[in-house]
């Protein structure tokens, strides 16, 4: 393993909990105001927020892991993997994204440009052979743009 780090996003953790709070919060309510409920219902309601947050959990984390052939990044526990070939990138740099850029997965319809971040605003921009870019957040712009860079020259 040449490179390997991963980016916490507390600010999705914590809104993953608070909404984790009003949604346990609202079926306690529900129950105690209409306790007759269908209980499919109730069954639907907790599998939609279930979902719900099972998405949310799932973009709280970032990691990212350069080895002999690939950079590599996973969200969360796993859900959404990806992977660039080493020699198929052309160019890495740290950039600063703008705050409406937002977190998460975003592609961008003016531009050739997908960025996978969790928080805050740094990134690293890669360049691949067919021209297409792609920011990967982190908050080691510095360590990742060294560790890629080294890892393409070879």
């Amino acid at each position: 393993m040449k490179y390997k780090h991963t980016q916490i996003g507390y600010l999705m953790i914590v809104v993953t909990l608070a909404l984790l709070v009003v949604f346990a919060r609202a079926q306690i309510l529900a129950r105690a105001e209409a306790p007759s409920v269908d209980s499919g219902t109730n069954f639907a309601v907790t599998a939609i927020m279930v979902l719900i947050l099972f998405v949310l959990s799932s973009f709280c984390s970032l990691q990212v892991i350069i080895d002999d052939q690939y950079l590599r990044i996973k969200f969360g526990y796993g859900i959404y993997k990806k992977k660039f070939l080493l020699s198929d990138i052309v160019s890495a740099k740290s950039v600063k994204n703008k705050w409406y850029y937002g977190w998460g997965i975003r592609g961008s319809l003016w531009s050739n440009m997908i960025i996978y971040n969790v928080s805050g605003f740094d990134a690293v921009q890669i360049e691949l052979k067919s021209g297409k870019i792609y920011r990967l957040g982190t908050d080691e712009p510095n360590k990742l743009e060294l560790a890629i860079l080294q890892n393409i020259n070879i």
